[in-house]
């Protein structure tokens, strides 16, 4: 058995799975400390159907905790970003772009550097122990606790980061390290800019995990702890200790992991529709299409791997006010100021029970509501959502349309130019379903320069490397399988220069890992 876990930002939904079979599932309210909520999901899965703690074989949570601290500015570690690039790249320093309450939440300092590599793997420049030196002094006087080394092309060449951490730890053994190398992708300032934001997150992701792994153990269960990770696959909490920021979009991506198993679609848009936002994605082969650009996340470019998905403020606890439903939301409140629990607000939640959509809560409470203002309402999220669909579509054949998330009973069963909306069983909890069952993955994005007549060789050393990867983090050997390849060659950079990004999958080896 396993049981998996999805917090949201109004509801932390819980299941319970024999293989792919739904055993008990429940849906409670997030707590503030999160961890409580799980606490009591747990137990509510109990209460539903009984089960042995020692049955469990694996526990899967995806959590907010992370991007909301992001988001919020909150509890995050004094940080500074060392960049290898001098004499080049010193015109746009680090954090550049980013917003300024951030810069000072993290207390970030800026350091440049002599090192990095060209494409080919060609020095820029020697790196400095001296200069490295030098800079670990001020950060350790400056009361710096996690630092994020970013140089360039570091993906071809990652020798002057592993050099650099060696040194500055050798000054300051006890600060958070983070490489971008193993982080963000090609593309200098968006890897920096994510590498800086895991480094922040370093502290409180080994406080969360350490409260996300007692949370399960005083359940009584003794199974491995794993986190779900921006695309779909899972993490080890050592591994969510190093890259809390892997789990940035886990949330959408479980919703849409979970749609595909429960319908018995690939391919298809999904719209989780949750407590507080609607999100909208697109499966390919059963996993995320993930975003081919830079994503922003609190203001800030980043380029790690994030799924394709936008948001709307419609949800659950949507206010509704002068036609208008959302953006904003009543979030994990929804159960004591929503009309039909007896508070003042009038939610999208209340809409759907006046509706007759919907069985939550007291419905007399809303029997008043005008019959024009609920289907106006209706109508609005309706249109609203249709036209979120009809932008994740990047070809003119119409997208099946699967609909999940407890909020989702204020779709139609028609969604304008996509036809019927399909709404599986468990519907409610496919975000908790989609965490239970995600896989392990291993990734390779890395330019490459093919020599003429090894263009095979490489292609094939690029794909058993991902393979190896997956099999590292904990996926059985037999189970894994190529889901994802791109072959993009790069003009404007000599000697056959060419991108290739190869994602590898498989089932988890239970009990190979914890």
């Amino acid at each position: 058995m396993r049981i998996g876990i999805d917090v949201g930002g109004t509801n932390t939904d819980a299941v319970l799975l024999d293989g792919r079979e739904v055993l008990a599932s429940t849906k409670t309210s997030t707590t503030a400390d999160v961890t409580s909520g799980i606490v009591a999901a747990i137990d509510g899965l109990q209460r539903q159907r009984a089960f042995d703690p020692a049955a469990v074989q694996a526990v899967m949570i995806g959590t907010t905790h992370f991007i909301n601290a992001l988001i919020e500015a909150h509890r995050l570690a004094p940080t500074a970003a060392v960049r290898l690039s001098l004499p080049a790249g010193a015109s746009l320093p680090p954090m550049v772009d980013w917003p300024q309450r951030l810069v000072d939440a993290i207390a970030g300092r800026s350091y440049l550097a002599h090192g990095g590599h060209e494409f080919d793997g060609r020095h820029i420049s020697a790196l400095d122990a001296d200069e490295l030196r030098r800079a670990a002094e001020d950060m350790g006087e400056a009361g710096v606790r996690s630092v994020a080394i970013t140089s360039v092309f570091s993906p071809v060449n990652a020798e002057f980061e592993a050099r650099a951490a060696e040194i500055i730890s050798a000054e300051l053994p006890d600060v958070a390290i983070s490489l971008s190398h193993e982080i963000g992708r090609i593309g200098l300032l968006e890897r920096e800019n994510a590498t800086i934001i895991n480094a922040a997150l370093r502290e409180l992701a080994a406080h969360i995990v350490d409260g996300l792994a007692s949370s399960v153990s005083g359940a009584g269960i003794t199974a491995p702890l794993y986190l779900s990770q921006n695309d779909g696959t899972l993490m080890d909490v050592d591994f969510a200790r190093r890259y809390p920021v892997a789990t940035f979009a886990s949330g959408p991506t479980n919703s849409m992991r979970g749609a595909a198993v429960l319908s018995g679609l690939d391919t298809c848009a999904v719209v989780d529709v949750g407590g507080t936002t609607s999100d909208v994605g697109v499966l390919r082969q059963g996993f995320p299409r993930e975003a081919t650009t830079d994503v922003s996340v609190a203001g800030i470019r980043t380029n790690f791997r994030m799924p394709d998905v936008l948001s709307i403020g419609i949800g659950g606890g949507s206010r509704v006010r002068d036609g208008a439903v959302g953006p904003d939301s009543v979030g994990y409140e929804l159960t004591s100021k929503a009309l039909v629990f007896g508070g003042d607000t009038l939610t999208a939640t209340d809409i759907a029970v006046a509706a007759g959509r919907a069985e939550i809560g007291d419905p007399s409470l809303v029997a008043h509501l005008d019959r024009d203002l609920v289907q106006a309402a209706l109508d609005r999220i309706a249109s609203d959502v249709s036209d979120v669909v009809e932008r994740m579509r990047t070809s003119a054949e119409p997208l099946p349309v699967v609909a999940v998330g407890g909020g989702s009973v204020l779709l139609p069963d028609k969604l304008a130019d996509s036809g019927e909306v399909h709404r599986p069983d468990h519907y409610a909890v496919a975000n908790a379903i989609g965490a239970a069952i995600a896989q392990i993955g291993g990734e390779v994005d890395r330019v490459y320069a093919i020599e003429p007549g090894r263009r095979d060789a490489v292609v094939d050393e690029a794909k058993q490397e991902a393979v190896d990867r997956a099999v590292a983090a904990g996926a059985s050997p037999s189970s894994v399988s190529i889901v994802d390849f791109d072959e993009v060659p790069i003009p404007y950079l000599p000697g056959n220069a060419t991108r290739i990004r190869v994602k590898a999958v498989g089932d988890l080896q239970l009990g190979a890992a914890s």
